[in-house]
């Protein structure tokens, strides 16, 4: 019971120019799929690769399996003039020059997208806990909703759009919405209302099954899972074991205690949407306000309230040291704002704009592998 899952996405580059590979080379792929077999993927463009974890019974097997795998990724393309960096967009990557991979569900999803799949260049990361209960899972999704935000904040790693800083800390999802059936998932409370929903869409030829539908939280369909969405790709391994842990602790208060946030409804889902704008433009320094009580609120005191809500499966899930490297996000920022920070001095100093993104590329890059040896370290 709420064993963990991981699965992180990652942008290919070529290394001399730094822009996001048009096409993924062959040989990259075979090399990748020899070493890690079904736990590498293609993704909807060939700019994008994604690694799978195994079901982790503690964080500390489920970082190991992050680090392996980061580790593969890079010595795999370093081969090849390549680079790879978990970043929640690009910063050279242009939706023109994106190519689809070759698949059919791909091809499916493309056609009914047009343009909009064409602009799908995010990377996100995706956890998976599992709950075998469906009919828990649809509730777990709902009263896990209002903690969207905070996740996102932690995460964001998507300051940069096709050249230009954005504004924002956090892009990706802005893009991201422009697909159906993403976002804050809707307020169903039981497996029947869920199942409803899914069955008028399937009915009337909208979508094929489930695994359509791409909200920041969901049931997961090919596993027994509450599948976390709304997280950037992280860049620092870290921060993605640290976001997994407060995930996974969070699921097991909330499937353990059935009267936690029972009376999430439409005014604090409403409020939901304004936190996850403030996390997409301020990322950890956003002001929030709690669904709950409407008092405005800071993502320290957030983190403090979590806290005492998880206490327990802090110990009995044994990620003390993850849920404690979520204080050094708030305090030094995440990959989001590093690279707003590099980019600015660069330019600051007299950099051109594409010198000062190949700067960010290559911290990015660096720290998506580096990372691994500080992983063992928490």
């Amino acid at each position: 019971m709420y064993t963990i899952g991981l699965e992180e996405e990652f942008f290919v580059f070529d290394a001399t120019t730094r822009r996001a590979v048009r096409r993924l080379d062959k040989r990259f792929l075979a090399g990748l799929k020899d070493r890690l077999g079904d736990s590498v993927s293609t993704e909807m463009l060939q700019s994008q690769i994604e690694i799978i974890t195994p079901p982790c019974e503690t964080m500390a097997d489920a970082r190991a399996h992050l680090v392996r795998m980061r580790r593969t990724l890079g010595d795999a393309a370093a081969v090849h003039g390549l680079g790879v960096a978990a970043m929640g967009t690009f910063p050279l990557a242009f939706w023109p020059e994106m190519t689809p991979t070759s698949k059919a569900r791909y091809g499916a999803i493309m056609d009914d997208l047009q343009m909009i799949g064409s602009r799908n260049m995010m990377c996100g990361m995706h956890v998976h806990v599992a709950v075998p209960d469906l009919d828990a899972r649809v509730n777990l999704m709902t009263r896990l909703t209002p903690y969207l935000p905070l996740f996102l904040a932690l995460s964001t790693s998507s300051p940069f759009w096709q050249g230009h800083l954005t504004g924002l800390v956090g892009y990706r999802l802005a893009a991201y919405d422009e697909l159906p059936r993403t976002g804050l998932p809707e307020l169903f409370r039981t497996k029947e209302d869920y199942d409803e929903y899914i069955a008028a869409l399937v009915g009337a030829g909208v979508i094929p099954n489930a695994s359509y539908i791409w909200w920041a939280i969901r049931p997961s369909v090919g596993h027994p899972t509450i599948e976390l969405r709304v997280a950037d790709s992280c860049t620092r391994v870290e921060d993605a074991i640290a976001i997994a842990a407060l995930f996974r602790c969070l699921v097991r208060a909330l499937d353990r205690n059935r009267e936690l946030n029972a009376d999430f409804d439409r005014v604090g889902r409403a409020i939901t949407a304004e936190n996850k704008w403030h996390a997409q433009r301020y990322g950890v320094g956003a002001t929030f306000i709690d669904p709950f009580s409407r008092a405005p609120l800071t993502i320290e005191r957030w983190l403090g309230q979590v806290r005492d809500i998880i206490a327990p499966e802090i110990d009995i899930l044994g990620c003390r040291a993850e849920i404690g490297h979520l204080d050094r996000i708030v305090a030094g920022g995440t990959s989001g704002d590093r690279q707003i920070e590099i980019f600015q001095q660069a330019t600051a100093a007299g950099a051109a704009r594409l010198s000062a993104i190949k700067d960010v590329i290559d911290w990015a890059a660096a720290e998506t592998l580096a990372a691994n040896d500080l992983a063992s370290a928490a």
